[in-house]
């Protein structure tokens, strides 16, 4: 908070010199009042602004009485004499707190005006009444609450009632790029021109970081701070919102501050979670931003809407660039991650302070830290994968292969062609790299995805479509959008696996579902076009795809039935160096129709098979785990082919 003037030493002598007067004027002493009087004139003379008590009566427009019953009940918690003086002057050992009654008997130009619940005492809380049982309303204690006790001894501290729900952001000018900088200058200037009350900010996009710079940014060229406040905790507390709200248009009255609602998650479409935001903007008329994904429309006050989006690509390299005076460096890093200059700077200072020793360069630290700080928080829409799976590890036929490498290589080398060669401006759609992996189960379409990433040091999610696709309409879009939004950051590669349930053809309309199912595909191809990354599909049925999705793939790799010499160089290099294996026949082991999946299924089972007889590997054993994979896939099973007999002269 603002430090208040009031923490100097003349404020002390001001509220000092105001009890003795209050004191003087209970026990009715003129000489003694005059003195006070005069003492309270000399110390806010020597104050360079406003002791806090008269910029508190100032602020909620308090009359020479009702600034006399604020004394009152401020002198019962500074000054131990008062109660007892209270007492005295009401006639009654059993009264010594403040009422209404006395402040009428003891100050002048007493007004009933300064009881009624939309005077400035009660409607701001400054005085609150507690009747007992029939106790009049005259008669009733009067209390203040610690936070006006605070303010006006020069402590400018929060509301405890609202630091519950409220987090004060302290602001980031200093992490705001050029661009950004731009959006904080119109915020300013359409503010200033307006009138009262102030527009709601509303700052919209997919990126809570950037957004709550600008508005720090903002609220600091007003000389406010910033306090945040999430609609979902609003929403769990909707009963006393109200009561909230008035709070906060008290704090705000003694200090400087801008609300900050935080509506990144919240559904637009629900009247019933957009209600709290509704309300704080028809009760809070200061500087108020929001930030949404999407645009508020039904909120009964004027706003104005800014699409704030990250720091561009070439501020994200200068960024780096200066921290790190590599510009190869930056450039990859700014290729391939999409981070807030804050974020940059953190990752950076982490990075340096390190010592480079061994494999643990900087490059590696600062790729590992990014890729760390991209990692999507995807909850049960989606799942990490565990890269194991390398080059050396996929059998695939040559051509094959040197399309799953020019994909890599493409990733590798955006930067070069979008930015630095202007095939950017050139591209109708987004830069993103879209590939579709088709073929049999087992046939190495997740470990070719697998292998991608590996190459390229990024993490890879495997979407869950149990998850994603949801019966209820839309729904089946806003997963997919957080998907989308939290990839957008960078470092992830997307793998739709089975992808022709989500991505398959649109049909005929022939009702609503139908309707909403062809508009779900489309929302695909759009968010497909947009991303910037590599997503991966895998699927089974590649004819299920619909057509003008796979119009849009930069790369269709066909993943074909592994031949004789595939599966011969599958079971070569199935088991692990560690694995004691027996003499194999492999050229006897590759007349086997099984995929590469199939096959690692045979030697896992193979595996525990020698374990529980405490040997090594052997052929029987391949071959009883070879015949139990076929039973279990509805293969054909010619029994002469796992002879014993035949098998023997295999057998180490």
């Amino acid at each position: 908070m603002t430090p208040s003037a009031g923490t100097i030493p003349q404020n002390d002598r001001y509220v000092a010199a105001a009890l003795c007067w209050l004191r003087a004027r209970l026990e009715k002493l003129p000489e003694e009042e005059r003195e006070a009087a005069a003492a309270m004139a000399e110390a806010e003379a020597a104050c360079e602004m406003p002791p806090p008590f008269l910029r508190l009566a100032r602020i909620f427009r308090l009359t020479r009485f009702e600034q006399n019953i604020l004394l009152l009940c401020i002198g019962m918690e500074l000054d131990t004499r008062i109660p007892d003086l209270c007492a005295r002057a009401q006639d009654n050992p059993d009264r010594g707190y403040a009422t209404f009654g006395l402040a009428l008997t003891i100050f002048d130009e007493p007004s009933w005006d300064a009881l009624s619940a939309g005077g400035g005492l009660r409607y701001w809380d400054l005085v609150e009444a507690m009747p007992a049982g029939v106790e009049p309303l005259v008669a009733a204690p009067l209390r203040t609450d610690e936070r006006i006790v605070g303010y006006v001894k020069g402590v400018n501290a929060p509301d405890a009632r609202l630091a519950t729900l409220m987090s004060v952001r302290g602001p980031q000018v200093e992490e705001l790029a050029p661009s950004q900088h731009r959006f904080v200058d119109e915020i300013v200037g359409r503010l200033l021109h307006a009138g009262d009350p102030k527009p709601l900010v509303q700052l919209l996009g997919t990126d809570p970081e950037s957004k709550a710079a600008v508005a720090e940014a903002a609220a600091a060229a007003f000389g406010c701070q910033l306090c945040a406040v999430s609609a979902e905790a609003l929403a769990a507390h909707s009963a006393e919102l109200d009561r909230w709200a008035k709070i906060w248009r008290r704090e705000q009255a003694l200090s400087r501050l801008a609300l900050y609602i935080e509506a990144h998650d919240l559904d637009q479409a629900s009247a019933n979670a957009t209600w709290p935001v509704r309300r704080l903007a028809a009760n809070c008329p200061g500087i108020l931003f929001v930030s949404a994904r999407e645009s508020c429309e039904s909120i009964a006050r004027s706003s104005i809407s800014f699409e704030i989006a990250k720091p561009s690509q070439r501020e994200q390299e200068a960024a780096w660039a200066a921290v790190l005076h590599d510009d190869g460096l930056s450039a990859a890093l700014a290729c391939e991650f999409r981070l807030g200059l804050r974020t940059i700077r953190e990752i950076a200072d982490f990075a340096l302070a390190c010592d480079s020793t061994g494999e643990d360069s900087l490059p590696n630290r600062l790729w590992s830290a990014c890729r760390s700080a991209t990692r999507l928080r995807l909850d049960l829409l989606a799942q990490p994968l565990d890269l194991k799976a390398g080059w050396k590890d996929l059998v695939l036929p040559p051509e094959q292969s040197e399309t799953l490498r020019q994909i890599a290589d493409q990733v590798r080398n955006r930067g070069i062609v979008y930015r630095q060669w202007g095939f950017a401006e050139r591209l109708k759609r987004g830069t993103g790299i879209s590939a579709l992996f088709a073929g049999d189960s087992g046939t190495g379409k997740t470990m070719a995805a697998e292998a991608i990433a590996k190459e390229l040091g990024l993490n890879l999610y495997r979407i869950d479509l149990a998850a994603v696709v949801s019966k209820y309409i839309g729904e089946t879009e806003k997963n997919l959008r957080k998907i989308f939004d939290a990839a957008d950051e960078g470092g992830a590669i997307l793998l739709f696996d089975e992808a022709d349930a989500l991505f398959g053809k649109r049909g005929e309309v022939r009702d609503s579902h139908d309707r909403y199912a062809n508009i779900e595909v489309s929302y695909l191809l759009q968010r497909m076009e947009a991303f910037h990354g590599l997503a991966i599909l895998t699927t089974n049925i590649k004819s299920a795809i619909d057509g003008a999705f796979l119009r849009r793939l930069r790369f269709v790799v066909n993943f074909p039935f592994p031949g004789a010499a595939e599966r011969k160089r599958i079971w070569q290099q199935v088991f692990p160096p560690e694995t004691p294996v027996g003499h194999l026949d492999f050229d006897r082991l590759d007349r086997f129709n099984l995929t590469g999946g199939a096959i690692h299924n045979a030697a896992l089972n193979a595996v525990f098979l020698a374990a529980r007889a405490g040997s090594s590997v052997t052929m029987p054993m391949v071959l009883a785990a070879v015949r139990a994979e076929m039973v279990k896939l509805d293969r054909p099973v010619d029994e002469s082919d796992f002879s014993w007999r035949q098998a023997t002269g295999a057998v180490a």
